[in-house]
Protein backbone atom coordinates (compact mmCIF):
# COMPACT_ATOMS: atom_id res chain seq x y z
CA UNK A 1 0.00 0.00 0.00
CA UNK A 2 1.07 3.84 -0.81
CA UNK A 3 2.43 6.29 2.17
CA UNK A 4 0.29 8.61 0.40
CA UNK A 5 -2.75 8.11 -1.93
CA UNK A 6 -4.66 11.39 -4.24
CA UNK A 7 -7.64 10.08 -5.19
CA UNK A 8 -9.53 12.50 -7.72
CA UNK A 9 -8.95 15.72 -6.08
CA UNK A 10 -10.81 18.47 -6.50
CA UNK A 11 -11.17 21.85 -5.08
CA UNK A 12 -13.55 25.19 -5.82
CA UNK A 13 -13.26 28.34 -3.81
CA UNK A 14 -16.27 30.80 -3.91
CA UNK A 15 -16.15 34.20 -3.40
CA UNK A 16 -17.29 35.60 -0.45
CA UNK A 17 -18.90 38.74 -2.57
CA UNK A 18 -20.86 37.55 -5.88
CA UNK A 19 -20.52 33.66 -5.40
CA UNK A 20 -18.25 33.40 -8.21
CA UNK A 21 -16.72 29.77 -8.43
CA UNK A 22 -12.85 29.20 -9.00
CA UNK A 23 -11.81 25.86 -9.73
CA UNK A 24 -8.22 25.20 -8.15
CA UNK A 25 -8.17 21.70 -8.49
CA UNK A 26 -9.48 19.60 -11.47
CA UNK A 27 -9.12 16.21 -10.70
CA UNK A 28 -5.67 15.37 -9.15
CA UNK A 29 -4.50 11.51 -8.78
CA UNK A 30 -1.22 10.28 -7.91
CA UNK A 31 0.43 7.77 -5.14
CA UNK A 32 3.57 8.63 -3.24
CA UNK A 33 5.32 5.16 -1.87
CA UNK A 34 7.21 5.16 1.45
CA UNK A 35 11.04 6.00 1.16
CA UNK A 36 10.47 8.48 -2.33
CA UNK A 37 11.44 11.80 -3.05
CA UNK A 38 8.89 13.63 -4.92
CA UNK A 39 9.17 17.17 -6.53
CA UNK A 40 5.97 19.14 -7.91
CA UNK A 41 5.84 22.03 -10.38
CA UNK A 42 3.98 23.97 -12.15
CA UNK A 43 3.34 27.87 -13.14
CA UNK A 44 1.74 30.02 -10.87
CA UNK A 45 -1.89 29.31 -10.29
CA UNK A 46 -1.62 25.51 -11.50
CA UNK A 47 -2.44 24.52 -8.03
CA UNK A 48 0.57 23.67 -6.38
CA UNK A 49 -0.09 25.32 -3.25
CA UNK A 50 -3.51 23.87 -3.00
CA UNK A 51 -2.98 20.73 -3.31
CA UNK A 52 -0.23 21.10 -0.77
CA UNK A 53 -2.40 22.66 1.90
CA UNK A 54 -4.78 19.79 1.11
CA UNK A 55 -2.58 16.96 1.53
CA UNK A 56 -1.29 19.31 4.87
CA UNK A 57 -4.85 19.01 6.05
CA UNK A 58 -4.92 22.69 6.49
CA UNK A 59 -7.79 22.72 3.81
CA UNK A 60 -10.34 20.22 2.75
CA UNK A 61 -10.73 18.86 -0.63
CA UNK A 62 -14.38 20.04 -2.19
CA UNK A 63 -14.53 16.34 -3.44
CA UNK A 64 -11.83 13.37 -3.60
CA UNK A 65 -9.96 12.07 -0.97
CA UNK A 66 -6.33 11.97 0.47
CA UNK A 67 -5.25 8.90 2.11
CA UNK A 68 -2.17 8.58 4.85
CA UNK A 69 -0.87 5.33 5.22
CA UNK A 70 -4.65 4.64 4.53
CA UNK A 71 -6.17 7.04 6.89
CA UNK A 72 -8.84 9.54 5.06
CA UNK A 73 -7.33 13.33 6.03
CA UNK A 74 -11.10 14.21 5.65
CA UNK A 75 -12.02 11.81 8.30
CA UNK A 76 -10.02 13.20 11.01
CA UNK A 77 -12.03 15.66 13.42
CA UNK A 78 -11.30 19.17 12.97
CA UNK A 79 -9.89 19.17 16.70
CA UNK A 80 -7.60 16.51 16.22
CA UNK A 81 -6.03 17.53 13.11
CA UNK A 82 -3.48 19.92 14.59
CA UNK A 83 -1.97 16.47 16.58
CA UNK A 84 -2.62 14.60 13.34
CA UNK A 85 -0.23 16.73 11.54
CA UNK A 86 2.38 17.04 13.98
CA UNK A 87 2.45 13.00 14.96
CA UNK A 88 2.74 12.48 10.59
CA UNK A 89 3.96 15.47 8.74
CA UNK A 90 7.51 17.28 8.62
CA UNK A 91 6.93 20.76 7.26
CA UNK A 92 9.58 23.13 5.96
CA UNK A 93 9.00 25.97 4.62
CA UNK A 94 10.76 28.93 2.57
CA UNK A 95 10.90 31.46 5.36
CA UNK A 96 11.53 28.79 7.50
CA UNK A 97 9.29 29.70 10.51
CA UNK A 98 11.44 29.98 13.27
CA UNK A 99 10.58 31.48 16.80
CA UNK A 100 13.03 34.64 17.26
CA UNK A 101 12.51 34.87 21.02
CA UNK A 102 13.38 31.13 20.99
CA UNK A 103 16.86 29.57 20.65
CA UNK A 104 17.18 27.27 17.25
CA UNK A 105 17.38 24.20 20.19
CA UNK A 106 14.03 25.66 21.50
CA UNK A 107 13.06 25.68 17.52
CA UNK A 108 13.67 22.40 16.79
CA UNK A 109 12.21 21.11 19.76
CA UNK A 110 8.97 22.74 19.89
CA UNK A 111 6.48 20.05 18.40
CA UNK A 112 7.99 17.67 20.60
CA UNK A 113 6.95 20.01 23.61
CA UNK A 114 3.41 20.44 22.05
CA UNK A 115 3.19 16.61 21.59
CA UNK A 116 4.55 16.45 25.66
CA UNK A 117 7.60 14.82 25.21
CA UNK A 118 9.67 14.08 27.81
CA UNK A 119 12.78 16.10 27.83
CA UNK A 120 15.14 13.09 27.93
CA UNK A 121 13.68 11.81 25.14
CA UNK A 122 13.62 15.42 22.94
CA UNK A 123 17.40 15.66 23.67
CA UNK A 124 18.18 12.09 22.96
CA UNK A 125 16.20 12.89 19.44
CA UNK A 126 18.14 15.93 18.52
CA UNK A 127 21.74 14.76 19.06
CA UNK A 128 22.04 13.06 15.49
CA UNK A 129 20.05 14.83 13.75
CA UNK A 130 22.13 18.21 14.41
CA UNK A 131 24.87 16.23 13.72
CA UNK A 132 23.40 14.93 10.97
CA UNK A 133 22.77 18.54 9.23
CA UNK A 134 25.96 19.90 11.01
CA UNK A 135 23.85 22.79 13.17
CA UNK A 136 25.58 21.45 16.69
CA UNK A 137 27.33 24.64 17.64
CA UNK A 138 24.48 26.99 16.74
CA UNK A 139 21.52 25.35 18.91
CA UNK A 140 21.90 27.64 21.80
CA UNK A 141 22.02 31.03 19.20
CA UNK A 142 18.57 33.09 18.23
CA UNK A 143 17.49 33.05 14.68
CA UNK A 144 18.69 36.80 14.00
CA UNK A 145 22.36 35.72 14.86
CA UNK A 146 22.67 32.85 12.35
CA UNK A 147 22.38 33.04 8.36
CA UNK A 148 19.47 31.74 5.95
CA UNK A 149 21.32 28.27 5.73
CA UNK A 150 21.51 27.43 9.18
CA UNK A 151 17.92 28.95 9.46
CA UNK A 152 16.80 26.22 7.04
CA UNK A 153 18.89 23.36 8.29
CA UNK A 154 17.28 24.08 11.91
CA UNK A 155 13.75 24.27 9.75
CA UNK A 156 14.78 20.73 8.45
CA UNK A 157 15.74 19.34 11.90
CA UNK A 158 12.19 20.20 13.40
CA UNK A 159 10.73 18.83 10.81
CA UNK A 160 12.80 15.78 11.32
CA UNK A 161 12.84 15.60 14.83
CA UNK A 162 8.95 14.21 15.31
CA UNK A 163 10.02 11.32 13.03
CA UNK A 164 6.83 12.08 10.43
CA UNK A 165 5.70 9.34 8.22
CA UNK A 166 5.69 12.14 4.96
CA UNK A 167 7.89 15.40 4.94
CA UNK A 168 6.23 18.16 3.31
CA UNK A 169 8.82 21.09 1.71
CA UNK A 170 7.17 23.79 0.51
CA UNK A 171 9.75 26.16 -1.90
CA UNK A 172 12.58 25.09 0.32
CA UNK A 173 15.21 26.56 -1.28
CA UNK A 174 13.06 29.98 -2.75
CA UNK A 175 14.87 31.86 -0.31
CA UNK A 176 18.81 30.48 -0.60
CA UNK A 177 21.33 31.58 -2.72
CA UNK A 178 23.30 28.95 -4.96
CA UNK A 179 25.40 28.08 -2.76
CA UNK A 180 23.52 27.08 0.58
CA UNK A 181 21.01 25.98 -1.99
CA UNK A 182 23.08 23.06 -3.15
CA UNK A 183 24.26 22.26 0.57
CA UNK A 184 20.38 21.39 1.60
CA UNK A 185 19.38 19.45 -1.33
CA UNK A 186 22.46 17.58 -0.51
CA UNK A 187 21.01 16.99 2.87
CA UNK A 188 17.71 16.31 1.45
CA UNK A 189 19.39 13.77 -0.73
CA UNK A 190 20.57 12.33 2.45
CA UNK A 191 17.84 12.10 4.69
CA UNK A 192 16.07 10.32 1.38
CA UNK A 193 18.84 7.69 1.40
CA UNK A 194 17.95 6.97 5.18
CA UNK A 195 14.68 6.37 3.78
CA UNK A 196 12.58 9.31 4.90
CA UNK A 197 9.64 10.07 2.22
CA UNK A 198 9.82 13.83 1.34
CA UNK A 199 7.24 15.41 -1.17
CA UNK A 200 8.57 19.12 -2.66
CA UNK A 201 6.71 21.80 -4.17
CA UNK A 202 9.19 24.18 -6.05
CA UNK A 203 9.64 26.33 -8.89
CA UNK A 204 13.41 25.54 -9.30
CA UNK A 205 14.41 23.22 -11.68
CA UNK A 206 17.15 22.63 -9.66
CA UNK A 207 15.83 21.45 -6.73
CA UNK A 208 13.40 19.14 -8.41
CA UNK A 209 16.23 17.75 -10.68
CA UNK A 210 17.22 16.60 -7.14
CA UNK A 211 13.99 14.05 -6.86
CA UNK A 212 13.19 10.79 -8.32
CA UNK A 213 10.39 11.37 -9.51
CA UNK A 214 8.50 15.48 -10.54
CA UNK A 215 5.04 15.89 -11.12
CA UNK A 216 4.06 18.48 -13.01
CA UNK A 217 0.56 20.13 -12.61
CA UNK A 218 -1.28 22.15 -15.33
CA UNK A 219 -4.82 23.68 -14.83
CA UNK A 220 -5.49 22.22 -11.99
CA UNK A 221 -4.75 18.37 -12.83
CA UNK A 222 -1.49 15.94 -13.19
CA UNK A 223 -0.28 17.03 -16.76
CA UNK A 224 2.54 14.84 -16.77
CA UNK A 225 5.51 13.07 -14.75
CA UNK A 226 8.88 12.33 -15.13
CA UNK A 227 11.05 9.85 -13.52
CA UNK A 228 14.61 9.75 -12.86
CA UNK A 229 15.20 6.11 -13.62
CA UNK A 230 19.35 6.15 -14.35
CA UNK A 231 19.20 9.91 -15.10
CA UNK A 232 21.70 12.01 -13.29
CA UNK A 233 20.83 15.49 -11.74
CA UNK A 234 22.20 17.19 -15.16
CA UNK A 235 20.26 14.84 -17.10
CA UNK A 236 17.13 15.60 -14.98
CA UNK A 237 17.57 19.39 -15.07
CA UNK A 238 17.40 18.87 -19.05
CA UNK A 239 14.60 16.74 -18.90
CA UNK A 240 12.27 19.13 -16.05
CA UNK A 241 13.49 22.08 -18.90
CA UNK A 242 12.46 20.82 -21.33
CA UNK A 243 8.71 19.30 -20.40
CA UNK A 244 7.93 23.23 -18.61
CA UNK A 245 8.89 24.99 -22.20
CA UNK A 246 5.99 22.36 -23.69
CA UNK A 247 4.21 23.10 -20.39
CA UNK A 248 4.64 26.53 -21.33
CA UNK A 249 3.72 26.24 -24.62
CA UNK A 250 0.75 24.02 -24.23
CA UNK A 251 2.42 21.26 -25.90
CA UNK A 252 2.02 17.72 -25.10
CA UNK A 253 5.46 15.78 -24.22
CA UNK A 254 4.80 12.23 -25.38
CA UNK A 255 7.43 10.63 -22.92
Amino acid sequence: MALLTVNRLKKIYTTRFGGTQVQALADVSFSVEEGEYVAIMGESGSGKTTLLNILASLDRPTAGEVLLNGKNLSEVPEKQLAAFRRNHLGFVFQDFNLLDTFSIQDNIFLPLVLAKTPVVEMRKRIIPIARMLGIEDILNKYPYEISGGQKQRAAVARALITEPQLILADEPTGALDSKTTDSLLRIFEEINALGQTILMVTHSTKAASHAGRVLFIKDGSVYHQLYRGGRSNEEMYQKISDTLTVLATGGKDGE
